[in-house]
């Protein structure tokens, strides 16, 4: 199983989305995606969120807030994924120009809008809650097939 992490920066209705037009063979191709990437051996979700954030941005993310797990099976090439899915709205530094894509700011209520993952105009919604969720979505070449979703409050399953 592939560990990794994503984060959604945001400020003032607005989020860091990151437009993946610029890697070869990039299973993210032309599509809209928060920062992130794999882990490093001996890394924590959080060591990982913020090296990643640091290494595709050239911010620094402050006390990044875990919002959710999600387990994407047989994703690509029979391998499963499993995503911490973090936001941070504390953060400094500037900005810098990303290998892997165009980073751009994008007005929260158009974040549906753009060209993403089916399974992230899901998830994106369910940031919008107060709770923690467990999530889990299939995909089969390319195209959503099925998801499933827990929500947790801070006491346990809502």
């Amino acid at each position: 199983m592939l560990a990794s992490t994503l984060c959604y920066l945001q400020r003032d209705g607005q989020t860091l989305m990151l437009h993946r037009i610029k890697k070869d063979k990039d299973v993210h191709q032309g599509k809209y995606n928060g920062l992130g990437g794999k882990f490093h051996a001996g890394e924590t979700p959080e060591d990982c969120v913020i090296r990643e954030v640091k290494e595709e941005s050239g911010l620094d993310i402050h006390r990044p807030t875990l919002r959710g797990v999600m387990t994407f099976p047989e994703f690509k090439d029979q391998e499963d994924w499993l995503v911490f899915l973090f936001t941070a709205c504390d953060f400094s530094g500037e900005m810098k120009d990303c290998d892997e894509g165009v980073l751009c700011w994008i007005d929260d209520d158009k974040l549906t809008d753009l060209h993403l993952w089916d399974g992230d105009r899901y998830f994106l919604e369910w940031l919008k809650r107060d709770k923690f969720f467990s999530a889990r979505f299939y995909y089969k070449e390319g195209q959503l097939i099925n998801h499933d979703v827990t929500f947790y409050d801070f006491g346990g399953m809502a």
